[in-house]
């Protein structure tokens, strides 16, 4: 088994080599693993480059200045040697203990990724967070267990398969996801558990937010336009059915019911012909 170890970090000084060599440490005592480790420092500014730099059996990428979560993780790929990678974070949370777990199944599956069992959020990103995982496992038609776990293993090959739809911000790994789920490729979930961020603030922030609502919507756009488009024309000929309903009552047919009904068909012809030119698209890829 050979697989690509990817460790992105930014401003990570204090939890990087830490983490960075309890990851060494496990994986030189895993038997049957070849192994490379990767670590990309996204242009940090603090001393995160200098202190990796004086980590032995790694090899150092480092970005001019910060490029993206995203951008790190391609960079890495990119460089990886091996036909398999492993997104490993810097921040101290993933344990190496835990990469046994998902090795075991990548002779089966695209892509395995880590299902975190302790996971934690503050008070206020939880309506935020289970509206984004509430509407991807909409869209995508299946049960998400974590939408952007970044411990996971992927086969290197079908990432390159998307990389035009990859972005360089943190919401890579929840691309990734949906565009396997919707390609129909074999994905598996595997419990884990983490430990407490030990690095810096956390880099997810509510401009985060708003790209990962605006990047679920793109990437089941391309693959599967009418879970969007059915919704939003069956709302508005409901609308467009009360406000019938409601004329009725006056014996007039005012001009909402009227706009109401020809904006839910126009719609709906737009899913189907947005339906068709995804389907004359995965023709043309595969």
């Amino acid at each position: 088994m050979k697989v690509s170890f990817i460790v992105p970090a930014y401003n990570e000084e204090k939890a990087a080599p830490e983490a960075v060599r309890e990851l060494r440490d496990f994986l030189k005592k895993l038997d049957g693993v070849e192994f490379e480790i990767i670590v990309v420092n996204d242009g940090s500014t603090d001393r995160t480059g200098e202190v990796l730099r004086e980590i032995e059996g790694i090899k150092l990428i480092e970005h001019l200045y910060n490029k993206g979560y995203g951008a790190s993780l391609k960079t890495g790929v990119k460089n990886a040697k091996f036909d398999w990678v492993f997104f490993f974070d810097a921040d101290g949370q993933a344990k190496p203990e835990e990469i046994s777990k998902l090795l075991k199944y990548i002779g089966d599956f695209d892509m395995v990724i880590g299902s975190r069992l302790n996971k934690k959020a503050s008070f206020l990103r939880k309506p935020g967070r289970a509206f984004l995982h509430w509407l991807a496992n909409y869209l995508a038609d299946f049960k998400i267990p974590d939408l952007n776990c970044g411990f996971r293993v992927v086969k290197k090959e079908k990432i390159r398969e998307f990389w035009h739809l990859l972005p360089d911000s943190f919401s890579l790994t929840t691309t990734l996801t949906l565009a396997f789920l919707k390609s129909g490729l074999n994905i598996k979930y595997v419990p884990i558990e983490v430990n407490k961020r030990a690095g810096g603030k956390s880099i997810v922030k509510v401009k985060h937010a708003f790209k990962t609502f605006f990047l679920i919507f793109r990437t089941i756009m391309l693959f599967s336009p009418l879970r969007v488009f059915i919704p939003a024309a069956g709302f508005l000929f409901l609308l467009g059915t009360a406000s019938f309903i409601y004329d009725l009552s006056r014996l007039n047919l005012g001009d909402t019911t009227v706009l109401l009904f020809v904006s839910s068909l126009t719609i709906f012809l737009f899913g189907l012909v947005a339906d068709q030119f995804s389907a004359i698209r995965r023709e043309i890829h595969d």
